[in-house]
């Protein structure tokens, strides 16, 4: 499922504005993304759970997009996130959390007042953020990325129990980093718009609807 291709030939059927759950996907399964410093990146893959020093007391955030992951740890660069993780768990997960999640920030839209949200904010076991995606090199773009933090017996389920594989990807971030000047030579995982089969998921973290581009 996580093909390689090259990251112009992929980039040309995303869309260019709103919110998109860019992700590698099939019928089943969805691969999220991680950093982590050596000693925790390497027991998960080794161990295909997480354990050893992971602490599950901290809010621990997924993102389904590889190019947001890169820039947040600097394709593997910035300290305690140079082992790159690709986690591979069930559709039904992550939509699950999808339908659970609750924004970081107060939308007067979806609550009745800020301390509405506050109590819900608390409660939940996932939190939701939206927040501009990245070009290879950083630059931001109009379109959203979301990641996701989560906490409790989601995050154990998660990172435990439902996991069905974990994979050290460092190595390809490492090659792949040598080409951020030539976008031609550059590949990333194949990633298509993602919409959850769960009924009301969608709807609950505001994702817009996008048709890819046919060729006729």
């Amino acid at each position: 499922m996580n093909l390689k291709a090259p990251y112009n030939e992929v980039a040309s059927t995303w869309p260019e504005s709103g919110r998109h759950i860019l992700a590698s996907h099939d019928e089943d399964s969805v691969i999220v993304y991680q950093a982590y410093r050596p000693a925790i990146g390497r027991y998960a893959a080794s161990n295909q759970h997480f354990g050893g020093e992971y602490s599950f007391s901290r809010m621990s955030w997924i993102k389904p997009n590889f190019l947001w992951m890169m820039y947040r740890s600097g394709w593997g660069r910035k300290e305690g996130q140079e082992v790159t993780l690709a986690v591979t768990i069930p559709r039904t997960l992550f939509d699950e959390i999808l339908a659970i999640a609750v924004p970081s920030t107060f939308e007067a839209s979806r609550y009745r007042d800020a301390n509405d949200w506050k109590e819900a904010l608390a409660t939940s076991e996932v939190r939701l953020q939206w927040d501009p995606d990245h070009a290879p090199d950083g630059a931001p773009q109009q379109r959203r990325a979301i990641q996701l933090g989560l906490r409790g017996d989601i995050l154990r389920r998660y990172a435990e129990r439902e996991v069905i594989r974990i994979e050290d990807i460092s190595g390809f971030v490492a090659e792949q980093r040598e080409f951020l000047k030539d976008r031609d030579k550059l590949l990333v995982p194949v990633e298509s718009t993602y919409r959850p089969l769960r009924e009301g998921a969608a709807e609950n973290i505001a994702l817009d609807s996008f048709e890819p581009f046919a060729a006729p």
